[in-house]
């Protein structure tokens, strides 16, 4: 009860803090009708909608959009107090009058776009363990310079620095705390040993088939994207490989959309943006992707497709309308049963 009660004040003291900015920025005593947003506050004033962001503000493009045509508003007003910088740089990518501010106490800042920056190289000492990792029987992956070993799109070893002696070294574990716990319990079993054991207990888990196994669950949209590499041709492409996400992930067991990079049977390349689950930020996610993939920051400068991969389950029709107010094409694809 406590908790339920907490979060109703907090959402009530979100919603007052939105409609004194939006009193203060548009000046004189303005109609701001307040709205329902989990993830912070929205309202309308004068057939605008106004979204606070304040809860994974990085993610929250794609739902204000959402709450905003739902609203049948006019335009869009985006804040928060972090992350403006994307925020701005995706909402440019949309035919729809979206404006990001940069709360600033009291003051509504205009949000500046940040450029997509190409993602640094791993370091040489980093990469070195990249052939221990392919022993060991896991797939080497570099995503933002990290170097870490996958089994069916599941992480599986990381290569790290040590805190104490700064010495490099390959940990084995799914995520840090699983990392820190296997070299506590097995530290005396060569790495290559221990990685095998990992390796073969994730393959049979995240095997064919359907299966409630706790690693099965793990980032569900990685094991489509590993699926699909296997037999691009599920989706109608002759080939596929990984590509590195256009932002790192903020955790290796969280739910974030997941990219690779294809080729037609005509030789058209075609970006592939994976999702499992209900995802409101899918498209604006895909929107900084096709950007990393083909504005001059990845390898890949000749895409121009993107198909958004999704399970039949999770299409809903909001995710069609937000496709097309993309200002950039893109095509919504349907992940093949045995994919999920």
């Amino acid at each position: 009860m406590a908790n339920a009660e907490d979060e109703t004040r907090r959402a009530r003291l979100r919603t007052l803090k939105l409609a004194a900015l939006v009193r203060d920025h548009l000046g004189g005593n303005i109609d701001v009708g307040p709205g329902v947003f989990p993830p912070g506050a929205a309202a309308l004033a004068g057939g605008e909608a106004w979204v606070m962001l304040e809860d994974g503000p990085e993610r929250g493009l794609g739902p204000a959009l959402a709450w905003a045509l739902r609203q049948e508003a006019t335009a869009l007003h985006v804040l928060a107090d972090r992350e403006t910088g994307l925020l701005a740089r995706r909402a440019e990518a949309f035919a729809f009058p979206i404006d990001v501010w940069h709360v600033a106490g009291r003051t509504l800042l205009p949000g500046v776009a940040e450029p997509i920056t190409a993602p640094p190289a791993p370091r040489p000492e980093h990469a070195a363990l990249m052939p221990t990792i392919e022993i060991g029987g896991a797939q080497p992956v570099v995503e933002h310079g990290v170097v870490m070993g996958e089994v069916r799109g599941l992480e599986v070893c990381r290569v790290v620095d040590d805190v104490a002696t700064g010495a490099v070294r390959l940990e084995v574990g799914v995520g840090a705390h699983d990392r820190e716990a296997f070299a506590i319990m097995h530290g005396d079993v060569p790495t290559e040993s221990a990685l095998r054991g990992v390796v073969d207990a994730v393959t049979t888990s995240r095997g064919p088939g359907p299966s409630d196994h706790p690693l099965r669950r793990l980032v569900p949209e990685r094991l489509v994207r590993w699926q699909l590499i296997q037999d691009p041709s599920a989706i109608g492409l002759a080939s596929l490989a990984a590509a590195e996400p256009p932002q790192p992930r903020p955790n290796v067991k969280d739910r974030f959309p997941t990219t690779a990079i294809g080729a037609t049977a005509d030789g058209e390349l075609v970006l592939v943006v994976c999702s499992v689950g209900v995802d409101l930020d899918l498209v604006p996610y895909a929107t900084d992707a096709r950007v990393a993939a083909g504005g001059g920051c990845g390898d890949a400068s000749g895409v121009r497709a993107v198909w958004l991969v999704v399970p039949a389950r999770d299409q809903i029709a909001i995710t069609g309308e937000l496709i097309g107010l993309s200002a950039e094409p893109m095509q919504l694809v349907t992940a093949p049963d045995s994919a999920v």
